[in-house]
């Protein structure tokens, strides 16, 4: 019997995907459930409006986030910070400082978002990756003087 997975299986299958198994395993386990619909017209049709619903949602998400890298990349967050003599920083930039100066500036980013390649600790110009989807990268300058 040809079944359509409505949650992951554990050794069947993912979400959305269609399976063939037992006729007792489908009706007595996974429809009864609510693993799983039988796989007819209806539900076939059911299936394919939902993933193209969700398709277009993704790709509205996608535009959003391409908006807003459009906005970024204009960007340059500025921290003042205290040095030694050699113009070694004492301490470092954080994330978390660089979502919080963000926000300031009117973007609502996630600290969890913001990747750097390494720490920022000297003086200058540092570009700051944000992962705005798993499509979308965005650049940030970060300017600390």
């Amino acid at each position: 019997m040809k079944v359509i997975l409505l949650q992951d299986v554990k050794k069947q299958g993912k979400k959305d995907q269609v399976i063939d198994v037992s006729d007792g395993y489908a009706n007595n386990f996974l429809i009864s459930k609510g693993l799983a619909v039988p796989y007819n017209t209806q539900n076939k049709n059911k299936l394919e409006r939902d993933l193209k619903s969700r398709e277009d949602a993704e790709d509205a998400l996608v535009h959003e986030c391409e908006e807003l890298k459009k906005k970024l990349a204009n960007v340059t967050v500025k921290f003042k910070a205290k040095t030694g003599k050699d113009g070694k920083m004492f301490g470092s930039i954080s994330s978390k400082q660089i979502s919080d100066e963000l926000k300031n500036i009117g973007f609502d980013i996630d600290k969890k978002k913001i990747t750097c390649n390494h720490t920022i600790d000297t003086l200058g110009m540092h570009v700051v990756d944000i992962n705005l989807h798993k499509k979308v990268i965005a650049n940030v300058n970060v300017h600390v003087e």
